[in-house]
């Protein structure tokens, strides 16, 4: 179990470090209104000059540190300050040991191509808005081998159909607008054309991924977690900022 644990811990660090090594119909008016259009695959505006900032706003819970963190959390601040996302939730151990697990392995290494879950991560990111996220994803993408104009048709800096051409990948593109930005049913001729170009297997990872991002989306939100600051200056080196 300690190696899981830290094995999940790496992956989600992920969020703030990048990578190292490794071998991602319907858009109701409420959804689009901050869109360039209503139906899915709608860009979100302005997303380039926010998503690369560090929030100016303490986080609204506190941050745990090795000195402040329960002992039962204080594994996972052995080799320093870990993520934000670990540093919150290990204001509850028992999550923190239940969560990083999971995101382990959702985030981790699998038959799916790292490419093809950070296209997942990144543009579900853009969507929810998630400011945190998508600065921190923008920095993985590029590490994953995305290039600039791929990262910023994920962002929602242009549009992504502009971008990206392949069949695999823009079906997987409106398969995660169509989840992130509907309600209710999902129309057949987005999952009709995710079959064509993808197994059961890993439409399965994928979507499970789309939903686990917008979980994180949503709580690194709803609390204003920071974007750290090595991130950020990666994100100004590359015109992120």
């Amino acid at each position: 179990f300690p190696g899981s644990t830290l094995a999940a811990g790496a992956a989600v660090a992920v969020l703030e470090r990048g990578i190292a090594t490794q071998n991602p119909e319907r858009a109701d008016g409420r959804a689009c209104e901050r869109m360039n259009n209503s139906r899915p695959g709608c860009e979100p505006e302005g997303r380039g000059a926010a998503a690369g900032r560090v929030a100016d706003v303490a986080s609204r819970v506190q941050l745990m540190t090795q000195p402040t963190a329960p002992l039962l959390a204080r594994p996972h601040f052995a080799d320093g300050q870990p993520d934000p996302i670990t540093a919150a939730l290990a204001q509850v151990p028992e999550l923190l040991d239940a969560t990083l697990p999971f995101l382990g392995a959702i985030l981790g290494p699998s038959f799916v191509p790292l490419r093809a879950k950070e296209i997942v991560i990144l543009r579900t990111s853009a969507v929810l808005e998630c400011e945190y996220c998508i600065g921190a994803h923008t920095v993985v993408a590029r590490d994953a081998g995305l290039t600039d104009n791929e990262v910023r048709g994920l962002r929602g800096d242009v549009a992504w159909r502009d971008i990206f051409g392949g069949p695999a990948e823009r079906a997987l593109l409106e398969w995660i607008d169509a989840v992130a930005l509907g309600r209710g049913a999902v129309g057949s001729q987005y999952i009709n054309a995710l079959h064509a170009q993808w197994n059961d297997a890993e439409i399965v990872e994928l979507t499970l991924l789309i939903g686990a991002t917008m979980m994180l989306n949503r709580f690194c939100t709803a609390l204003e977690l920071p974007l750290g600051a090595a991130t950020a200056a990666r994100l100004s080196e590359r015109g992120f900022a």
